[in-house]
Order: C-alpha cells, then structure tokens, then sequence
C-alpha cells in the first residue's frame, strides 16, 4: 500500500544540462535551488536584483537584463540612513548613492552579458499581491519598510500576469528562440493574508502560468510543480520548520531530489556525482590531518578535480583547491 500521492512529472518536458547557462530569478526559493545548483557547478546567475515575489516585478527586473539601463542618482531614495531601490532587494542598499550604484550597475552589466548569452530562465513567483507606490504609480519589487500609507496594496489577476509575461517571452525569444524558461510557485505559503487569502495567490500564479504554457511550446515553456511536491507528497508539519509555514531543510532537499530526477538530463547527473564526491572530500575531517594518509587523500582529490577540468573548464573549485592547499601546508 502507497501511503501518499504522488506527482507524475510529464515524459516531454525539456531537461537541463550543463551546457546550459542559467538564470534563476524570484523568491527565496528559487534561490534555494539556485545555490544548489552553483555547488554543483553549473553556469548560474541567481537573482541579480535580489529577492523579487510578484511576477510583474520579475518581469521588470528581465526586461532591464535585455535593455540594460544603468541606473542613476535620482533612481534611489534614502531612509533609515541607507540609499535604496525600488527595482532591488535590500542587499544592494547601502550608506552612499556611489557605493549603492555601483552594487547596482555593477552586477546589472554582468547579468545582463550573461543573459544576453542564457539557455534556461528559471522562474519563481512567490505572491500575487504586489504594492504600488502613490507617488509614481508604479509597482515595486520591495518596499523598504517604508509606511504602508505610501503604497496601494494590490492582487495581480492571471490575466494580467499573462499577458505581461506573453509578450515578455515573446521578446525573449525573437532574439534567442532556444531559450527555454521553467515556471514554478514556491512553496512558502504567504500568510498575512490567512489561509483562504494565500490560497488565492497562489491559485491566480498557478491559473497564470498555465495559461502561459498553453501559449507557448512546450520546449520553450513548462512548469515544474515545486508547490504541488510540498502540498500533497510532503503533507506533513514535519516537513515544516519550527514556523509552520517554511518548508523545513528536508522538503527543500526532496524537492531538489525531484527536480534533479526529472529535470536534469542523465549525462549531468553522473556528473552531479563526481561534484558531490569532491566536495564531500573537501568537508572530510581527519582524524590525523598531520597524517600521510590524509595527504594522499588531498591529492587524489586534487587529481579528481584536474579530471573534471579538463572535460569542464567552466567549473569552478578555485575555493576547493585554496582550501586543500591550506591543508598541505
């Protein structure tokens, strides 16, 4: 007897390898991914605005990376002593307008290079409510703690994510049309709005996304069910962390497990395996570290990572390598 439900995961859905460069933008999930994706050693750039949740703010943020505007002086604001931005997530602010432009355009010129040469967009959308600030109208990636008297606090119907990421992929793809971009929903649920309020959200992203694929080819275009994994197969608090509403270390891992098993081509996850063993070898405590055993092991890990050069030159263990030097010495 089978205990849970289980996700079936479509036979034609395009798989990622690593040829592929990848850009991941949205919420903290998919930042989650992102991270484990970088340790593995895969072409990444993982939320070059920082954190962004609702789907027009994303959608901004990869127009930007295609027409890649620098921002200036009068695009920040201060408050609480820190220079900040509407486009971009609080890890860009700081103490100076020069300091917090050049964070700002600094990785904008990067990312955008790396877009301009991208295989694969991942995609997140944590909410569907997004706050629209009185002064200009606009929609804002993060408020900043400023008061909630300066914004509207609105709900983004699936029309309208729709039709704005309609004719944001349609750009995309007049000028790279192998790109392939991956949807998902992330599994935090977003309860200021209680249970029936997050459960509207989500409903509007997922509508919204569907119809997206509907759209488009699916070689172009898909969804992986990253929310539907923590809803129904991991429908349990113990797959929760202490807050009840974060999934806990270990729904993160088993959904990377699944996304891995059905997203990441067979050739890779061998790979994947061989990066795993170096950076386990790497995390290995001795018990002698004075030993001449362990310093074999050093080296053969240092030759496992030569190996892997060779057929990679992409992959980075610059950090790897300083590390077990550190160790010889």
């Amino acid at each position: 007897m089978d205990f849970r439900t289980s996700i079936s995961y479509p036979k034609e859905a395009f798989r990622i390898s690593y040829s592929d460069r990848i850009m991941l933008l949205g919420s903290c999930f998919v930042e989650n991914m992102g991270s484990r994706l970088e340790q593995c050693k895969f072409q990444t750039d993982i939320n070059p605005f920082g954190t962004l949740y609702n789907p027009l703010s994303i959608a901004s943020a990869i127009e930007r990376l295609i027409t890649p505007v620098e921002y200036a002086p009068e695009d920040l604001f201060l408050s609480g002593g820190l220079y900040h931005s509407f486009h971009h997530h609080s890890r860009f602010s700081a103490s100076s307008v020069e300091e917090t432009l050049d964070s700002i355009n600094s990785r904008l010129r990067a990312s955008a290079r790396f877009f301009s040469r991208c295989d694969c967009l991942m995609v997140t959308f944590g909410t569907a409510w997004a706050y629209r600030l009185r002064a200009t109208g606009d929609i804002v990636a993060n408020c900043h703690k400023l008061p909630e008297r300066d914004f509207v606090r609105e709900r983004l119907t699936p029309e309208r994510i729709a039709n704005v990421w309609q004719d944001l992929l349609e750009r995309i793809y007049e000028t790279r049309p192998g790109m392939r971009v991956l949807f998902t929903v992330s599994p935090i649920r977003h309860w200021k709005d209680g249970a029936h309020g997050n459960q509207l959200s989500k409903s509007a992203l997922l509508l919204a996304i569907d119809e997206l694929c509907g759209r488009f080819p699916v070689r172009q275009c898909d969804y992986f069910p990253a929310y539907e994994i923590m809803m129904d197969e991991l429908r349990d608090y113990r797959f929760y962390a202490e807050d009840m509403i974060h999934p806990s270390s270990t729904a993160i891992a088993y959904i990377w497990e699944q996304f891995v098993e059905n997203r990441i081509d067979p050739q890779s996850r061998e790979i994947m395996k061989c990066c795993n063993d170096i950076l386990k070898a790497v995390e290995h405590r001795p018990f002698n570290p004075k030993s001449e055993a362990y310093r074999q092991f050093i080296f053969q890990t240092m030759l496992k990572i030569d190996r892997l050069n060779d057929n990679f030159p992409f992959f980075d263990f610059s950090k790897e390598k300083e590390y077990l030097n550190s160790k010889l010495k």
